[in-house]
């Protein structure tokens, strides 16, 4: 999801609510009508003499001297060990970096913070990594964000190639060993937790739009005169009718939706983090033109010219859907599905898969590097991680520049409304999908309940969860108790 992680949420309402304690953030967006306000009627000489008298932002002002190599060693020894304990998916995500970077180096303020959420927020691809990169940018420029990005990645990464590999190598996928069986069903507790908590906070115009996807997508999926990779175009054409239908409505003397007023954003000529990221318009749009090119000629070469090259086919394919997601982690699962499923490996991989993924810290889009292993081993998964994170680094670049323009503008954020709202409506198709897949026998529904109320109810970290989930699928499985074996949900075999 949008919201709907690091998954426009993970990426994503459920983190905005997380920030929510701390930082004036909504479910989707930032609301800087209190920053707005706190300003308006201010005259450039009274805003100046303000910051003379903030200490904390005299101290902010006094570390523009501070050389960058300094500012790049603090980066990397601040996200170095963050990669291996940011569990709990993007609400956690969030709160973490808001501990380490806010309240115990006061790097940024809350304004500033809040505004580098807002910005991941709007964009396609995880917003938990997103906001990694843009706050190392803030700190250290362009190498410091990408350095955050690799360091924030790598031990999810690691281990889920390295899992892919041996997966593909020494498991059958037709005969998981006992150890996996309860994988499947843990994890999808955590896409049901993710909707549910996205959902209940969309106003009505959200609920329909959600209500819409969601149905389009189960269409997609459940119909066999449909072809299922037809989600490549109807998706992308999702968000644009709920960005518009949003948009009408704001216009409307009694909008049936709930609207944020537009933000002051940050001012680039005289804020000292804009300074240090150092990315004039220009750069920006250039770095979004390049973007939009490899997006279209990694589509033009594989659909259209044919070419016949396992890699670039993986590249498209994680590069197009990474274009496309908001929302997160939790939203990008049935556009991987349906473009993966069965061409390069079983659902029961998939799902093996998807459980590991759920259980590691980082990002859920780290899921991409196990898919590319276990399709094409190490270099499978380096491309479809490349693949997939590419979109959201490169226009998290390309964006900020532009932001304090955009946030002036109203009618972008009804827009953003309409997109996360449809891109919800994915994560709840993705729970039917994803239920009917992995839930065959009673023992599965069993896993499948005792992990949505460890996760729903008493609140438990996804490892945990997904760790209980595996003990007790195991505990159930032929080789020990052999209970629950009867099948329950098995549509694909058509039986009852």
């Amino acid at each position: 999801m949008s919201t709907a992680e690091e998954e426009k949420t993970e990426e994503q309402p459920a983190a905005a609510a997380t920030v929510d304690q701390s930082a004036p953030a909504d479910d989707d967006f930032v609301d800087d009508e209190r920053f707005v306000e706190n300003n308006e009627g201010k005259s450039g000489d009274e805003n100046a003499n303000a910051d003379a008298a903030d200490p904390e932002k005299a101290a902010v002002d006094a570390e523009e001297d501070i050389p960058w190599f300094t500012r790049f060693k603090e980066v990397f020894w601040t996200y170095l060990p963050l990669g291996f304990v940011a569990f709990g998916g993007p609400q956690a995500h969030v709160a973490i970096l808001r501990d380490h970077l806010v309240v115990q180096r006061a790097w940024l303020d809350e304004e500033q913070f809040t505004e580098l959420f807002a910005i991941g927020q709007g964009l396609p691809g995880p917003t938990s990594t997103q906001l990694v990169v843009s706050t190392a940018l803030a700190r250290a420029g362009p190498i410091g964000g990408l350095t955050a990005f690799f360091l924030w990645n790598l031990p999810g990464l690691v281990v889920l190639i390295t899992c892919g590999v041996l997966i593909a190598s020494f498991v059958d996928p037709n005969n998981p060993p006992w150890y996996l069986i309860g994988l499947p069903p843990a994890a999808i507790t955590l896409v049901f937790k993710a909707f549910y908590g996205f959902g209940k906070k969309l106003d009505k115009v959200g609920i329909v739009l959600c209500l819409i996807s969601t149905l389009v997508a189960i269409l997609i999926n459940g119909d066999e005169r449909i072809t299922p990779t037809v989600s490549q175009y109807v998706y992308p054409c999702l968000l644009v009718f709920g960005g518009l239908v949003t948009l009408l409505d704001s216009k409307r003397e009694k909008p049936f939706g709930t609207y944020k007023s537009a933000s002051k954003g940050w001012d680039a000529e005289s804020d000292v983090t804009m300074k240090r990221i150092g990315i004039p318009l220009w750069v920006g749009g250039l770095i979004f033109f390049l973007w939009a090119v490899v997006l279209t000629v990694s589509i033009l070469l594989v659909d259209r010219a044919g070419i016949d090259n396992v890699y670039l086919e993986i590249f498209e394919v994680m590069y197009r859907i990474g274009s496309l997601i908001f929302g997160g982690g939790q939203v990008v699962l049935p556009m991987l599905q349906t473009e993966v499923v069965p061409y390069w490996m079983t659902k029961d991989q998939f799902f093996q898969g998807l459980g590991l993924a759920q259980s590691m810290p980082g990002p859920l889009f780290n899921f991409s590097a196990y898919l590319g292993a276990v399709y094409q081993g190490v270099a499978g998964g380096l491309v479809a991680y490349v693949g997939l994170f590419g979109p959201g680094v490169i226009l998290i670049f390309a964006m900020v520049p532009f932001w304090a323009r955009l946030r002036h503008v109203k009618w972008f954020k009804s827009v953003l409304n309409g997109v996360n709202a449809t891109a919800i409506g994915l994560v709840g198709a993705a729970c039917v999908i994803l239920w009917e897949a992995a839930i065959i026998t009673a023992a599965d529904a069993m896993v499948f309940v005792l992990a949505g109320t460890l996760a729903i109810v008493y609140n438990i970290g996804a490892p945990w969860v997904v760790l209980s989930g595996g003990i007790f699928g195991a505990i159930l499985c032929d080789d020990a108790l052999s209970l629950g074996q009867v099948a329950y949900c098995d549509i694909l075999n058509g039986t009852n």
